[in-house]
This record gives structure tokens, C-alpha cells and sequence, in this order.
């Protein structure tokens, strides 16, 4: 990657990760060939993920913290994220080694070929969920499975966070999340009543194996059920929101 201007953006949303972050981000630089820069994003200064970055943005190129100074919580930090950053692409993935670095190329190369949201995709043919909660699994299966069958969402999987998104998709897009991961679901959605291309890859999900997930079903399920209306009710009354 020396000297060349990253492709893509990866952000990676941040709390307390500390070590168990190095193997996650060496992986990722290692997987991607795609011309790219990872931008860690932390909340709050004393957050010990931080000196993890620090100590290897010396050895891993594009690698670099980014403090979000929009308000605390994932949806802000991938909002900060997506702000702070410039390449024509922007990845977000998770730090706790749930997403599959193997698939970023392949989701590029979509992308590329002109989608404008590209979707890891756990339920597609191909694509598998390894461990996690079974209610939750449940229900993202479900939501996900009947967006695609009955209200026309192109990807199997448009709860998942793992999704690549072209800048000029992102900047014609007012983002309205106000929980945390819903965020993705939106992007879909809008993606796919605008008429936007949205593509999906295969991909092998695994719960993470150290830490405690942010992942807040009971206080997040609203603005989910919010969205899932909004594509049904798009679909009906063949509207488009950006």
C-alpha cells in the first residue's frame, strides 16, 4: 500500500477491545489487497483498544484510531467514521472477529462492478452463522429471509453490519439511526427503494470468543421493526427514501 491513495475505508467501531484487537486487525491487513486504510474508532481516550492501535499503526499500513467526538455508542462511531474518511468505498466491520476478512476482495470487486451496497452474507448459499444466541439468531434469520422473499430486498441478509457502501451512495443517503446497528438495515433498505444495486456475499459469521458483545437486542428491536415496516411499506406503495 505505500503510496497508493486507499480504495477503501475500513472502520472498525471500538470499546475497550485491548489486545484481543491485534490479532483482528493483522488479519484483516494481511486478507485485504485491496488498496485500503483501517480507521479504529474509539469513544473516549482511556479506551484500551487505544495504545493497542498506536503500538501497531508502526507496523501496519493505513492503520490509525480515530476519536469520535459525536456522542458515544457504535452508531456515532460508525457515523464518525464514515465522516473522517474520503476513499470511494467504506467497509464497516466489527472488532471482535465475527466478520470474515477472506470476503472483503470479493465484496470490492461488486462494488466495482457498480453496487452500491454490498452485504456479507450469512444466509445465502454459501454463507453459514457459527455460535451466538439462538433468539437472535432467530430473529435476524427470519427478518432477514423475509425482506429478501416477500418485500424485495436483493441481499438474504440486510440486518448483518458487515457491508461494504460506495461513497456516493453514503453521501446522497441522510442517515436517520438513533439506537446503534440498525444502521445497516437502513442503508439497505434505502439502498433497495431507491433502485440502488445491492449485491451479497457468502460468508462464515463466528461469535466472538473474548470480550462481552455491545449488541443491545431489547433496546435496539424498535428501531429494527421500524425499518422492516419501512421496506414493506415501500415495496407496497413503490416509494423511494434516501
Amino acid at each position: 500500500m505505500t503510496g497508493a491513495a486507499p480504495e477503501l475505508s475500513i472502520v472498525l467501531p471500538v470499546y475497550n477491545e485491548g489486545e484481543a484487537v491485534e490479532p483482528i486487525l493483522r488479519a484483516l491487513s494481511a486478507a485485504v489487497r485491496t488498496p485500503h486504510e483501517i480507521v479504529v474508532v474509539y469513544d473516549f481516550e482511556a479506551d484500551t483498544t487505544v495504545p493497542i492501535v498506536a503500538r501497531l499503526a508502526a507496523e501496519i499500513p493505513g492503520l490509525r484510531g480515530l476519536r469520535n467526538d459525536l456522542g458515544r455508542g457504535v452508531l456515532n462511531a460508525m457515523k464518525a467514521g464514515i465522516a473522517a474518511t474520503t476513499a470511494p468505498y467504506v467497509l464497516i466491520s466489527m472488532a471482535d472477529g465475527s466478520d470474515e476478512p477472506g470476503v472483503v476482495d470479493p465484496m470490492m470487486a461488486l462494488a466495482r462492478n457498480g453496487a452500491d451496497v454490498v452485504a456479507a452474507s450469512r444466509y445465502m448459499r454459501g454463507g453459514r452463522q457459527l455460535g451466538g444466541p439462538l433468539l437472535k439468531r432467530l430473529m435476524s434469520r427470519t427478518a432477514g429471509l423475509t425482506l429478501h422473499w416477500f418485500a424485495g430486498v436483493p441481499t438474504h441478509d440486510p440486518t448483518s453490519n458487515f457491508k461494504l457502501y460506495s461513497r456516493r451512495f453514503l453521501e446522497a443517503t441522510t442517515i436517520e439511526s438513533t439506537a446503534g446497528f440498525e444502521l445497516a438495515l437502513e442503508l439497505t433498505v434505502k439502498a433497495t427503494l431507491a433502485g440502488r444495486h445491492v449485491a451479497e456475499v457468502p460468508t462464515t459469521w463466528r461469535d466472538r470468543t473474548s470480550g462481552q458483545s455491545n449488541f443491545r437486542l431489547r433496546k435496539w428491536l424498535p428501531h429494527y421493526l421500524h425499518w422492516y415496516g419501512v421496506a414493506f411499506r415501500g415495496r407496497l406503495g413503490g416509494r423511494s427514501r434516501t
